[in-house]
């Protein structure tokens, strides 16, 4: 009979118990590997492989591309290929040195082609989903629209999703429903194969000092000079009117400081497919900082580095509207002293073409003029005989 008294039997107990391992802290400071996302990709390969042969000039799918895009936003862990490789055999070997996972879906000859690669490739995103908790990026690369549910289901289950797809054989249900969506077409290295101007940088003149096309260029089909110089100045004045509004409408529904990385993350919410490439821009602050030279935001020091805080300009262009609101209404007051609302934007666009209260943040111009009447340029009230708004102009 062994005696729990003996000091020997003790010890020895003691020197086989098997140690209880340390707790971890729960503070313990996470890696840069813990950090990163981590991504599942999935190739609906027929669809990008046909869709760039078909829309890109006979372009020979090339997935260098979309692994330096995806590289850029995490860690890609699981790479999936869905085809009848039979029809592809040249791919196979591009596929497989980029350690792309082939995935065999053969189609039986005088059958209908269901597309059977479509249904496993679903299949394996949601199971994945469920039994892979650290992954937390699904990059969907296809242009079918039969994939809108998975997207939505992946979604549902905490999960961002990005779209890859060429821009002319993607239906336009499908980026909408994705976090992020990224047109093949545009992204930095695919050369495409025809005349026609490409909508990334490279195709487009970062302002109005990018050279002139010669006249003779001019006559040519599907060159279009002429279109592809005036729409960077367009496309830009779009821009700034999106993100200021965006920036008002941050500041209004959140208490903190709005920094550039949550302004980048709601224009994605806004606009799946936005890029600041196709805008002449390299990198998501050169764009801030271009609109900051305009006035258009301010930008100060963030919580973190390189990660600036975003705000609308409280002074400045905003208090030079009101006093031309307050001028414009001044000019136009009827005996009452009064201007109706309606037509009055017209009126100040005449005396400044380039005014929007967009680029000021507000939503509407109905908007604008409440803020102009809180902040003493002119009174704003209803008046039903007229439905319709009227301004008066404050004493200066």
């Amino acid at each position: 009979m062994i005696s729990g008294n003996n000091p020997d039997e003790t010890g020895h107990a003691e020197r086989h118990r098997p140690r209880a391992r340390p707790a971890r802290s729960a503070g313990r400071r996470l890696s840069h590997v813990d950090q990163e996302d981590r991504i599942a990709l999935f190739l609906d390969y027929e669809n990008l492989a046909l869709g760039a042969r078909d829309h890109l000039g006979g372009l020979v799918f090339d997935f260098r591309p979309i692994a330096d895009a995806l590289a850029e936003r995490g860690r890609v862990v699981v790479r999936r290929a869905y085809a009848d490789w039979s029809f592809f055999d040249e791919d196979r070997r591009m596929l497989t040195r980029s350690h792309v996972e082939l995935i065999e879906i053969p189609q039986r000859m005088g059958a209908s082609r269901k597309n059977a690669a479509d249904i496993k490739m679903a299949v394996d995103a949601v199971e994945l989903a469920f039994e892979r908790g650290y992954l937390s990026t699904f990059v969907i690369c296809t242009g079918d629209s039969d994939f809108t549910p998975l997207v939505h289901k992946l979604r549902e289950l905490n999960k961002r999703v990005i779209g890859v797809g060429v821009e002319k054989s993607t239906s336009a249900l499908l980026p909408p429903a994705c976090d992020e969506f990224l047109y093949y077409d545009r992204l930095e290295g695919v050369d495409i194969p025809s005349a026609r101007p490409r909508r990334g940088r490279p195709a487009r003149p970062a302002g109005p000092e990018a050279p002139q096309a010669e006249p003779g260029q001019q006559a040519e089909p599907g060159a279009e000079p002429a279109q592809g110089i005036e729409e960077p100045v367009r496309d830009v004045d779009t821009l700034a009117e999106l993100v200021a509004q965006t920036v008002a409408g941050l500041q209004g529904s959140s208490s903190g400081e709005v920094t550039a990385s949550t302004l980048k993350r709601t224009l994605l919410r806004k606009d799946p497919t936005f890029s600041e490439s196709d805008y002449g821009f390299r990198a998501f602050g050169e764009l801030l900082r271009h609109l900051a030279e305009h006035n258009v935001v301010e930008l100060t020091e963030g919580p973190a580095k390189g990660d600036p805080g975003v705000s609308l300009p409280e002074h400045g262009d905003r208090e030079v509207a009101f006093g031309l609101l307050r001028t414009v209404v001044l000019d136009l007051a009827g005996t009452d002293g009064s201007v109706a609302l309606s037509g009055l934007k017209n009126q100040l666009r005449r005396a400044r073409p380039d005014f929007s209260e967009k680029k000021l943040g507000y939503r509407s111009f109905l908007q604008f003029c409440k803020a102009a009447a809180t902040g003493g340029a002119v009174e704003l009230r209803w008046s039903p005989e007229t439905d319709d708004y009227l301004l008066t102009a404050r004493p200066g």
